[in-house]
């Protein structure tokens, strides 16, 4: 099953965003699940980061909450909401 993970920071979290990314990026080398693209939301002004998305495969909604929980972001309370649902996808049209 995919499941889509949306994170919107707290406004002002840019530093605090990049002071954690390094070890942000290293969990997510570890590879604690199977994601197939994520990266940071952003602004109106296309470049200002203010959150986070991830299109993630698991097998249960408690396995992507795992991985959302052991997140350093999560643990440096980086994110004022989250969305985790699952997805059905239709259309595909990555090359």
């Amino acid at each position: 099953m995919h499941y889509i993970v949306h994170c919107l920071d707290y406004v002002g979290q840019v530093q605090k965003r990049l002071d954690h990314y390094d070890s942000h990026k290293a969990y997510l080398a570890t590879n604690p699940i199977r994601t197939l693209i994520s990266g940071p939301l952003l602004a109106d002004d296309e470049e200002t980061m203010i959150g986070s998305c991830f299109l993630v495969e698991a097998q249960s909604m408690e396995e992507v909450m795992t991985f959302h929980r052991n997140d350093p972001f999560y643990a440096a309370g980086i994110w004022e909401k989250v969305s985790i649902r699952p997805f059905s996808k239709r259309v595909d049209n990555r090359t």
